[in-house]
């Protein structure tokens, strides 16, 4: 049977060999523990602790500030010393709680649970939303909204996103050997929320002794598939993972959910368990340290609020000085300046490189040889896309599907002229939207 799959794509080195097999390390914060209240897209958290409180592990810290918003957890036992900016990991600066860990890691007592099947959708929602999950995939997008759609009837598929592409990153890999259970267990939770949807893991094919663990505990699971993906990289991105499990698309216009899909990727179903079943909130995740730079790479569950440079050493440091640092997947994530930052809820990696080979490419001309229009998985011209976002013409880039790019950077990947063709397109699309900000 030929493995499900997309139009486009590449193939670059994993990387993954490094962490692989490195099973996943509780870690203890040494130092101050920090919160940014915007870990999530909508509207910044609102914090309801101030100076000198003592607060408990698991105990909550700031509420959410809107329907588009998630709560915060104290992950350990201190007292809050400020409410202050710091950089988070893209680099902003923005309001966080910081909390003086007293080392004794002293929990609330969480209240108890309904049995799943006793609990209506409404409870289930609610759990979810009060334990403060969002998209732990990257995007942070507050997990109940999600789970929300207008139509929830028309909804037919619920899709874990199991496929990890992006290179190095291997802590969904350790999750799904190490707790199957706990992900399946939250698929069960998200199907009891849609009764018409059927459950599908979608799994790369590099990861076999996981494809084989999922279909063992679902095989009396009749709601429930295990899909074998193509390895390929974007083959994790949302519109390309619908279209290789359900043959569905999805454009910028839409959402999943227009497609009678709801994405959810696997750190994240684990929280919805967790929320649901044990009535915890989210307040830990699990972080890939990884990279040639990086003595002793690894798969750490580190508290939210860790400064990352202590999950740096508990990798045993740098090898050497650096010279790129990537929060996040090396096509999609963000070059830090500072591993001095928080880890946050969509921090899935801290990536450390000795050499930077980007900052010695040298551009060149386009030579139109049309590689970037064979890997695009959006079937665009980025080059094309490029010319126009370089000489500002907003109107011909929107009107050539400018808009249609998700930003992989396959484009930028596979181009002989070593062209910032992703940089470029995703620049002018933040003008575009900025610009129809302005017009409503």
């Amino acid at each position: 049977m030929a493995l499900l799959t997309f139009k486009g794509g590449i193939h670059p080195d994993d990387g993954k060999s490094l962490a692989k097999d490195k099973a996943i390390v509780d870690v203890k914060p040494k130092g101050d523990l920090v919160y940014p209240l915007s870990q999530h897209i909508g509207a910044p958290a609102t914090p309801i602790v101030a100076k000198g409180d003592h607060v408990l592990r698991g105990q909550k810290i700031a509420e959410a500030g809107g329907f588009v918003s998630a709560p915060i957890y104290a992950s350990v036992s201190g007292t809050v010393k400020a409410i202050e900016p710091h950089f988070n990991p893209t680099g902003a600066k923005v309001n966080c709680i910081v909390v003086e860990n007293d080392g004794e890691y002293k929990e609330v007592e969480y209240a108890p649970v309904k049995p799943l099947e006793e609990m209506t959708k409404e409870e289930i929602l609610n759990a979810i939303g009060e334990a403060g999950v969002v998209g732990m995939g990257g995007a942070g997008f507050p997990t109940k909204v999600k789970l929300s759609p207008k139509e929830p009837e028309k909804i037919d598929y619920i899709i874990a996103n199991c496929a990890e592409c992006e290179p190095y990153i291997t802590a969904d890999y350790r999750r799904m050997m190490e707790t199957p259970e706990r992900l399946v267990g939250g698929m069960k939770v998200v199907l009891s929320l849609f009764e018409h949807a059927k459950g599908i893991f979608g799994v790369e094919d590099n990861k076999p002794d996981c494809i084989e663990k999922l279909k063992e505990l679902t095989k009396d699971e009749p709601r429930m598939e295990v899909m074998a993906l193509k390895t390929k990289y974007p083959q994790g991105g949302e519109r390309q993972l619908i279209y290789a499990t359900t043959g569905r698309a999805i454009n910028s216009t839409m959402l999943p959910a227009d497609a009678g899909c709801v994405v959810d990727n696997v750190e994240t179903m684990i929280n919805i368990y967790q929320a649901v079943v044990e009535g915890k909130p989210s307040i830990e995740r699990i972080v890939t340290v990884s990279g040639d730079a990086i003595n002793e790479p690894g798969n750490f569950r580190a508290p939210f609020g860790m400064n990352q440079m202590e999950l740096v050493e508990q990798a045993g440091g740098f090898k050497e000085e650096p010279e790129k640092v990537i929060s996040g997947g090396p096509m999609m994530g963000f070059a830090m300046f500072t591993v001095d930052v928080p880890v946050t809820k969509t921090s899935s990696s801290v990536l450390a490189f000795v050499k930077d080979p980007v900052k010695r490419l040298e551009e060149t001309a386009c030579i139109n040889c049309g590689r970037c229009v064979d890997a695009c998985p959006s079937r665009i011209i980025p080059s094309r896309l490029a010319d126009y976002a370089q000489h500002h013409d907003a109107e011909t880039f929107e009107k050539m599907n400018g808009m249609e790019c998700v930003e992989c950077g396959s484009c930028s990947y596979v181009c002989p002229a070593k062209r910032p063709l992703k940089q470029s397109i995703g620049s002018m699309r933040k003008i575009v939207l900025a610009n129809r900000r302005k017009k409503k």
